[in-house]
């Protein structure tokens, strides 16, 4: 659509009577001033009331739902437990969960098995989120047999939002309710132990959890379902938005053989050519932040790959007669009232205008580039303004330990959909920009 309609700033599609009718913003400049404050929104334009569709799965008082001050003050709580400093303590915790994702990885190495990379990147991103959010092993490594209630529960409740269930469809939202209801029994048991731990620990938990009821001196009902809601919606965009930036970074390692080998040599500088996990794990926790400050250039490739899939999205709405206009490029004023507002992440990052005629492939070095300029704006995969994701700095620190730790020990290969083309000797083909060919291409949804 955006390419037939000769690629506008912006461009409507009416879908009523389904839902509002929605405005897919495609330029960097305008999508910032839906997304920054301004005297209209002090905290941006209010989320759109398609949210509230997960409402279930985040709980009706997930920050995500919240507007205004009641937002603010959820922030507020939340983000000591996100601040870089405190999430760098946590490395330990990350690496632990790390240990048994290499393991599984070794094992089908030394099969020689295809296996499928969602589920066990869905896996660790899952233990990782629980361990970091509420101190808790959730077990989601370890098979179905044997994850936490917590995990069950939220894989339940996330089969209910897809498609191919016929006739029970009208049944849905009930069922929700009832699996979102037990899901929140379990993690409010777990709240009340952490809340009644907290004062007899000698060792208190450095959780996000933890440091949210620092200033609670009483665990009322309204107390927990809000802190309940945060930590179903911390599970439910944790977990899954970092399995899939995990994913499509090795499948783009895996054919981009350049670019592997200039990621190999960074952590060969860095840590030795000792690749084992447990001497990567002592020099992580022997250095800490030191470490990942020097992976400039894998930084620069999960740069790329949030900019080529970006993992989320959000929606904004501005009811009628509100008066929010944007500025487009060419100095027009649009007014976006009534309008769903959907700032479209896999247009704007891949805008020619801001990354020139190469601007769908993937070139970490793009952002190391110093003679280049890239507008901020022109980068959102967490999105940006006042509102923009509190779990960010969590999902780079993961993704950097996790690829200190998988890159080098492994040799990767995409199977079936998008696996690379070969010659008749059996050798990958390469393209004039150093990737390989591929049978067929990937893409987003």
């Amino acid at each position: 659509m955006y390419h037939g309609l000769g690629k506008p700033a912006l461009f409507l599609v009416d879908l009523r009577p389904v839902s509002h009718p929605m405005c897919v913003i495609c330029d960097h400049d305008a999508a910032e001033q839906i997304s920054k404050s301004s005297k209209l929104f002090q905290y941006s334009a209010p989320k759109s009331h398609i949210s509230r569709s997960y409402s279930d799965m985040m709980g009706p008082l997930s920050i995500v739902l919240a507007e205004n001050e009641e937002w603010k003050s959820l922030r507020k709580q939340f983000n000591p437990g996100f601040a870089h400093k405190h999430l760098i303590n946590l490395m330990p915790c990350i690496l632990e969960k790390t240990q048994l994702f290499l393991m599984k990885l070794d094992h089908y190495a030394s099969t020689n098995e295809d296996f499928p990379l969602d589920e066990l990147c869905t896996n660790l991103t899952f233990d990782i989120i629980g361990a970091v959010t509420m101190d808790i092993d959730l077990h989601a490594q370890l098979g179905e047999e044997n994850q936490s209630a917590i995990v069950r529960l939220f894989r339940k409740l996330g089969s209910t939002y897809r498609s191919g269930h016929g006739g029970w469809k009208l049944l849905l939202p009930l069922q929700r309710k009832l699996i979102s209801r037990q899901l929140g029994a379990h993690i409010k048991e777990h709240i009340k132990e952490k809340f009644e731990g907290q004062s007899t620990s000698h060792n208190p938990s450095r959780s996000v959890l933890a440091l949210s009821l620092v200033e609670t001196h009483e665990l009322t009902p309204e107390v927990l379902d809000r802190t309940c809601d945060q930590l179903k919606t911390f599970l439910f965009a944790g977990h899954d938005t970092t399995s899939i930036l995990l994913q499509w970074t090795f499948y783009e390692l895996a054919r981009t053989p350049h670019v592997l080998r200039r990621v190999c040599l960074e952590l060969d500088e860095i840590f030795g050519t000792d690749s084992h996990p447990t001497h990567i794990r002592a020099q992580i926790l022997e250095h800490g932040e030191i470490v990942l400050q020097r992976m400039i250039y894998t930084s620069a490739v999960i740069k790329e790959i949030l900019r080529l899939y970006p993992p989320a999205a959000t929606a904004r709405f501005s009811n009628p007669n509100t008066g929010l206009s944007v500025r487009l490029p060419d100095g027009q004023d649009m007014c976006l009232d009534g309008l769903m507002l959907y700032n479209c992440q896999s247009i704007i990052q891949r805008d020619q205008a801001v990354y020139g005629d190469k601007s769908d492939q993937f070139i970490p070095q793009r952002w190391l580039e110093t003679g280049s300029i890239i507008p901020a704006s022109a980068w959102r995969p967490f999105e940006r303004g006042p509102r923009n994701c509190i779990g960010q700095e969590l999902a780079n620190i993961e993704a950097l330990v996790i690829l200190a730790c998988a890159t080098r020990r492994y040799d990767w290969e995409k199977v079936g959909l998008g696996s690379i083309k070969r010659d008749d000797s059996g050798a990958p083909i390469e393209k004039e920009n150093g990737q390989y060919e591929v049978q067929s291409e990937l893409y987003n949804v």
